[in-house]
This record gives C-alpha cells, sequence and structure tokens, in this order.
C-alpha cells in the first residue's frame, strides 16, 4: 500500500470520519459545514477536525463559495478525484460505463442519455445565484478541468482534460454525444444558463469548447 493510500486508510478508520465521509460521497454534491453538523448531532468544531483529517488525505476537497452579502466565504466539501474509484467510488470509466450500457439498453441517444444523467446530479442550493459556477462544478466533478470565460452574458467553458480520451479517440460521436447531454441536463436543473453547443477537439490535446449563456431568472408569480 502506498503512502497516499496508508494516509487515506487512517483517516478513514474512525467510524465517524468514516461515515461523514460516505455522506459527502452519496450525496452527489457539495456539502457545507451546517449541515453535516445537523446531519450528525456533532458540534461545528468537532466536525471541522473531522473535515481537515479527510482533506489532507484527499478524500474530501474544500472550495469556498462567496455567500453573495458580508462576512466570510461559505466552505463546502465535494469528493476529491484522489479518491476515484478507491473506497468504493464509482470511477469515471465505471460512469461512462453505466452510461453507455443505458445507450445500448434504451436505444436512445447519447445526448439523450446524457441528459438524465446530468438531471440526476444532486446540486443543492451553492449555485442558485451563480449557474456558471454550477455548470463548471459539475464538469470538474466528471474530470474536464473546466475553465470558464464569461463576456457579456456568452460563456466558453474551456474543457482542458479529457478524461475519456482512449474511448473518445475510438467513438468521439457517441462520447462527446453524451457529455453534451450531461451539460444541458445540468444546465437545465440549475436554471439561469443554457448551453449552446460543444465544440470538439483532439481528445488527446483537449480544449474541447462548452459554448453556453446565461438566462434571465424568471420573474416570480
Amino acid at each position: 500500500m502506498d503512502a497516499d493510500l496508508q494516509q487515506q486508510a487512517r483517516a478513514l478508520g474512525d467510524p465517524t470520519r468514516h461515515r461523514i465521509f460516505r455522506y459527502v460521497v452519496d450525496s452527489g454534491r457539495q456539502v457545507d459545514i451546517a449541515e453535516l453538523t445537523d446531519h450528525f448531532g456533532l458540534n461545528h468544531n468537532a466536525i471541522r477536525q473531522h473535515l481537515n483529517k479527510l482533506t489532507n488525505a484527499q478524500l474530501l476537497a474544500e472550495k469556498a463559495v462567496a455567500s453573495g452579502g458580508p462576512g466570510r466565504p461559505r466552505l463546502y466539501y465535494t469528493l476529491a478525484s484522489t479518491a476515484d474509484s478507491r473506497w468504493d467510488v464509482t470511477g469515471p470509466y465505471e460512469r461512462l460505463s453505466l452510461l453507455l450500457a443505458e445507450v445500448i439498453r434504451t436505444g436512445d441517444t447519447p445526448v439523450d442519455v446524457g441528459r438524465r444523467a446530468g438531471r440526476r446530479r444532486h446540486l443543492g442550493t451553492a449555485f442558485v445565484d451563480d449557474p456558471i459556477s454550477g455548470l463548471v462544478d459539475q464538469m470538474a466533478r466528471y474530470g474536464f478541468n473546466p475553465k470558464a470565460n464569461e463576456r457579456s452574458g456568452a460563456v466558453s467553458i474551456v474543457l482542458q482534460t479529457c478524461p475519456y480520451a482512449s474511448t473518445a479517440l475510438a467513438d468521439p460521436d457517441t462520447i462527446c454525444g453524451l457529455h453534451l447531454g450531461i451539460a444541458y441536463g445540468v444546465a437545465e436543473t440549475l436554471g439561469g444558463v443554457e448551453v449552446d453547443e460543444l465544440r470538439p477537439n483532439d481528445p488527446r490535446r483537449a480544449n474541447c469548447i462548452l459554448r453556453c449563456h446565461t438566462t434571465a431568472a424568471p420573474d416570480p408569480d
């Protein structure tokens, strides 16, 4: 067992810490400290100590999200990419195989299957006021290392990494269709952003571009 695995095993050796890790994994979205304290009935400092151990072991990733008002940004926690395919966590190629199996089983197009997958994502409330960040966050979870550039409501999200490069080389239409569909589904769930197109590139070089635009929020009834 390498040093990283040993550190992760030690971090997960504490039963409470393991339950916190599984809660974040199973939620499939960003989780903050307040949610964890409510769920586990522990105080803020105890939860924070467990989260520090999990982030130091690269099991969880910490991200600060501005609250939109005065005060410090709120800290959210998600599964770290280094935990993929470990500790009963579904890895990227496992997720891809499930989507491909759905394409075969249903006969639906890759875009339609991807769209359903995107709609199934549990996004929480962290991105209600910033759907672009929400879309970037979800594409990051799929391993694309995205970077957003926004100008006058038009958004280009550069997918700097292709997590499925070898498969995309063999069948780009299917793989890119799945990912375009996922982006559609996530955007529809978030609201406030629409996906226009995916401009593919050689998957070995990555840097495909997801073109989007922001939309006005609907008027309340």
